[in-house]
């Protein structure tokens, strides 16, 4: 190489320096919005609805793989067919699903609004979280705090409180509000024992989620976002490393990441002041568990007249979670023995759960 006189051209994903000769560095950057609109275009056989170009082109994505995720939407469009929202997304997903296989596994949610009993306070939280995603062009963009708030466009939100209070379900909810996918980090295939190992991994899953608009969803988050400890030995050393970085790349992070844990005190203060919203879910009030035990009750369930969740839910106290449970214990109850579910099949349910809970169940 010292002998070639001529210009040699090559790519990295690493600026290098090197005093042999004298380099000029040519940054090549995501396309901007308007070019991805002209890739798709071009990469697609068959014309597209209205819109549907501009949707796509909101997925931050490289040519290379617009070419490909335009081919696989294309693909589960059939030929000759336009191009519809739902191909876009599938073959968005089949070029990104591979790089989040490990880590993430996409969860699909069934459940609706009309499922979901909070208390006012914390329903404007979720109504006020699901704004900022939806409107932060407007706000960040068109309206100029882009420029107030410095770097980190992204949205992440804690969801604390006891077990079956909701949590994970309304990160389903917002996911399906929204049109993204939802993805459960699997942390123990994140945290690894080998230096660098963990970084790496968060590196691919943030990337991932970025590019292909995914919300993440880190259950039981304080393993992962805990407190930084004292540094005593090497091993803790590198722990504080692996949270270090995560506060680094939380704080550039332009995606969605919703947090839940039973143990906010557990979670690192600097990640907390990094968080859009705190959503606390309280242990639900009598009238609250009234309504969850009337929610999970389907249309198509066979009931008797005389139920009611008044007395269920001044009796029992119990969250949303134990409450699903013991509904369904009194289902399996009553079609083994072929009759309507009643109130003595509800209360069997409900006593079954509370001693599981470690709770004296008075009979009656």
């Amino acid at each position: 190489m010292r002998e070639f006189e001529g210009p040699v051209l090559a790519t990295s994903t690493t600026t290098y320096q090197t005093d042999a000769r004298a380099l000029v560095v040519h940054t090549v950057g995501m396309p901007a919005s308007a070019d991805r609109v002209a890739i798709w275009r071009s990469a697609l056989s068959t014309p597209s609805g209205s819109g549907v170009l501009e949707l796509a082109a909101g997925y931050a994505l490289r040519p290379g793989l617009i070419v490909q995720a335009a081919a696989a939407a294309q693909a589960s469009t059939g030929p000759g067919r336009p191009v519809s929202v739902e191909s876009i997304h599938a073959g968005v997903r089949a070029c990104l699903g591979s790089r989040l296989d490990g880590l993430a596994t996409r969860v699909e949610w069934r459940q609706t609004w009309t499922d979901l009993v909070l208390p006012p306070d914390q329903l404007d939280q979720v109504v006020e979280l699901v704004a900022r995603v939806r409107r932060r062009a407007q706000v960040l963009d068109d309206w100029g705090f882009a420029a107030k708030v410095g770097k980190g466009h992204g949205v992440a939100a804690l969801m604390s409180g006891p077990p079956g209070t909701g949590k994970t379900m309304v990160a389903g909810l917002i996911a399906n509000e929204l049109g993204l996918d939802l993805y459960q980090v699997d942390l123990s295939r994140i945290v690894s024992k080998y230096i660098g190992e963990t970084e790496k991994q968060l590196s691919v899953l943030f990337d991932a989620a970025e590019t292909g608009h995914a919300v993440l969803l880190f259950d039981e988050a304080d393993s992962l976002f805990g407190k930084r400890s004292e540094v005593k030995s090497s091993n803790d050393r590198y722990a504080n490393l692996e949270v270090n970085y995560l506060l680094q790349r939380m704080e550039s992070f332009t995606g969605i990441a919703l947090l839940t844990t039973n143990h906010e005190t557990a979670i690192d203060e600097a990640f907390r002041r990094r968080l859009a919203l705190h959503i606390r879910f309280p242990m639900p009030e009598p009238e609250q568990r009234a309504a969850l035990w009337r929610a999970m009750l389907p249309e198509k369930a066979p009931v008797t007249l005389d139920l009611d969740p008044e007395a269920l839910g001044a009796a029992f106290e119990m969250s949303g979670g134990y409450i699903k449970n013991a509904v369904l214990r009194a289902a399996y109850l009553v079609a083994e023995e072929a009759t309507p579910i009643g109130m003595s099949h509800l209360r069997r349910g409900a006593r079954a759960e509370y001693e599981a809970m470690g709770k004296v169940a008075f009979h009656g």
